[in-house]
């Protein structure tokens, strides 16, 4: 019997949520999507000790404050990580802007921008590398911006249908709309310990916007992230990609039960019509999603401190230098 995974890869991208790269070596997804969390983790790991030294090594040789160094050998770090994953799949890698740049546009675009750069000079093809950047109103301003220049990005930690909209008016080339975020925020402000598949929070929240893009035409790409349950990916089936960690793919790789399609292009209907995002409605229909403004702001927070944690790690190395 052919497996889920199999089968689920014939309606939908797949792609390894994951910086590991004998994970991604065993998976052969078509795509890779990491974030500092992921690379922090990568980081302490013999496979990525070598990249380490020489991203602090090249960031020694030029007069610079401390900041502006560690922020660089970081980046660099992201950068030779991103170069050793696309050895391994044969689509693209999103490599992500420093979490804390978030609520600023012009920082972030230099700092996308230099990792395009970065990219470009150890001779990998820009088209290949998607910039993750959150899905701030700034954020989102800064991927208008790099779209506009021919550099395609990976709008992430979105949690809500405004935040999609906006970026969809954007141009943006794909969103990561994260689903068991969601549906841990209404665990925790509900009496349920569980939801089923079909009404799982984040499943619903998907679709909505899966339907909304497909119906209006917009040529943002949907790509499901942070999924708890196998359930939740099933129910995204057809979704145009869906980002999932080792674990659940082996989870779908034993299973040999049928997968049905849930979304479709051709099936997509959606009661949202398409409008272009003011700031103004943005930051008012965000405000009253309390699960997006708070998922949002927690999940920039575990970011920018585990892009510390990670600088710190290149500053206790650098010293030992």
């Amino acid at each position: 019997m052919t497996s889920k995974l199999d089968q689920l890869k014939t309606m939908t991208t797949v792609v390894a949520d994951t910086g590991d790269l004998d994970a991604i070596a065993q998976w052969r997804p078509e795509d890779a999507t990491t974030n500092p969390s992921l690379l922090l983790k990568a980081a302490a790991s013999d496979a990525y000790r070598p990249m380490l030294d020489a991203a602090i090594a090249d960031s020694l040789t030029f007069s610079a404050s401390e900041t502006e160094q560690l922020a660089y050998a970081t980046d660099l770090l992201a950068v030779m990580a991103g170069q050793k994953i696309l050895d391994l799949i044969p689509g693209v890698v999103s490599t992500e802007v420093d979490a804390r740049l978030s609520f600023d546009t012009e920082a972030t675009l230099s700092r996308a921008r230099r990792l395009i750069d970065l990219y470009d000079s150890r001779g990998v093809d820009p088209s290949r590398v998607l910039i993750k950047i959150a899905s701030t109103w700034e954020g989102i301003q800064a991927a208008r911006q790099l779209e506009k220049e021919g550099i395609r990005c990976n709008l992430t930690l979105l949690f809500s249908f405004v935040q999609a909209a906006a970026c969809a008016d954007a141009g943006a080339f794909l969103i990561s709309p994260f689903v068991g975020r969601i549906l841990d925020w209404h665990l925790a402000h509900s009496d349920k310990d569980m939801f089923a598949p079909s009404e799982d929070p984040g499943v619903l929240s998907v679709s909505r916007i899966y339907n909304y893009f497909k119906t209006n035409n917009y040529d943002t790409v949907v790509m499901g992230a942070s999924f708890r349950n196998t359930g939740e990916i099933e129910m995204l089936a057809g979704c145009d990609r869906l980002t999932i960690s080792p674990a659940l793919l082996q989870s779908l790789q034993d299973d040999t039960g049928t997968l049905t399609r849930q979304l479709s292009p051709e099936t997509a209907r959606s009661n949202d019509h398409a409008t272009a995002m003011t700031e103004n409605r943005f930051r008012w229909e965000s405000n009253e999603d309390a699960m997006a403004t708070e998922k949002l702001a927690e999940g920039i927070r575990k970011f920018a401190t585990d892009q510390v944690a990670l600088e710190n790690q290149v500053r206790k190395l650098s010293s030992a230098a």
